[in-house]
């Protein structure tokens, strides 16, 4: 643990370039991100959960066809004074909750990877730590990147967020081979193994939230495409964590992998039984449906 003072989180970077294949042929002319759980977008949940643990700043990296998304977080004055004539003020409030909100855009011009997309996030993170957030994990609990931060600022070494899976999932997460510290649920991470195609000696899956310092830059710059033709961001830690320590924490919270439907619709199913107005009605047709199975 460093016992200097601690460069403070402030930024956030939010890939959010993928080309969303998985959701065609909705995707077609929708970014997958700006896709709805219940009555948000995906990467709203993603940008709140950052917002609410502190950062000031956040750079989303963008790629073709993502327009929607910073229309999505941009003011629409149209909506809003039809709303205001009408006297709607809780779907206003609802429409302009977003748009105030300091977000930087770049752009991928090329899908070359998550390693490549991250990089694109060089100039505007600098020499600063930052929070990493892949727009394909929704979290639901304890808020996960403020608990990164708060885990930062004690041991002042590159986190990565992990939950336990089961081992027949495991093929389909990058997964941490970890060993434990025995306090704060933190790990040392032993090895990264990218979706691997056999079983792995480790039961924890990298959660999409990551606390890195700037030096992983020089190692994104230096990095060959992997075997999937891509520059992959589990090649560069696993790089990094040979000259530098790499620490795990073990989430306790529920996690959602929206990258693909079937993990949209769990994720869609939980948020609407919490969902003030629906949550009834849902839960009583979900019962009735249940029975009849």
């Amino acid at each position: 643990m460093s016992h200097e003072k601690q460069q403070k989180v402030t930024k956030a970077v939010i890939p959010a370039a993928g080309l969303g294949t998985r959701f065609l042929p909705a995707t077609k002319a929708i970014a997958k991100e700006i896709l709805p759980i219940i009555d948000k977008p995906a990467i709203q949940f993603i940008v709140e959960e950052a917002i609410a643990a502190g950062i000031e700043d956040i750079l989303i990296i963008t790629g073709k066809g993502k327009q929607e998304i910073e229309d999505h977080f941009d003011a629409n004055f149209g909506l809003e004074q039809n709303l205001k004539s009408k006297g709607k003020h809780q779907l206003l409030e609802l429409a302009t909750q977003t748009s105030n909100l300091t977000i930087h855009y770049t752009r991928q011009q090329y899908p070359k990877g998550l390693g490549d997309a991250v990089l694109h996030a060089k100039t505007f993170v600098g020499q600063d730590p930052f929070l990493l957030l892949l727009g394909d994990d929704i979290i639901k609990g304890e808020n996960l990147s403020r608990s990164l931060i708060q885990l930062y600022q004690k041991w002042d070494q590159a986190i990565i967020a992990g939950v336990r899976v089961h081992e027949s999932k495991a093929k389909r997460y990058g997964m941490l081979e970890v060993e434990s510290m025995d306090q704060d649920l933190m790990y040392r991470i032993k090895g990264l193994i990218e979706k691997p195609g056999q079983k792995v000696d480790s039961d924890m899956a990298a959660a999409g939230r990551y606390i890195l310092k700037a030096d992983i830059f020089p190692i994104l710059d230096q990095l060959q495409a992997g075997v999937t033709g891509e520059i992959e961001l589990t090649d560069a830690l696993i790089q990094y964590g040979k000259e530098h320590p790499l620490l795990a924490y073990d989430y306790q919270g529920e996690w959602f992998e929206v990258g693909d439907p079937k993990g949209m619709l769990e994720a869609s199913i939980h948020f609407a039984l919490e969902h003030p107005e629906i949550k009834d009605e849902f839960k009583a047709y979900l019962k009735q449906l249940i029975s009849t199975l």
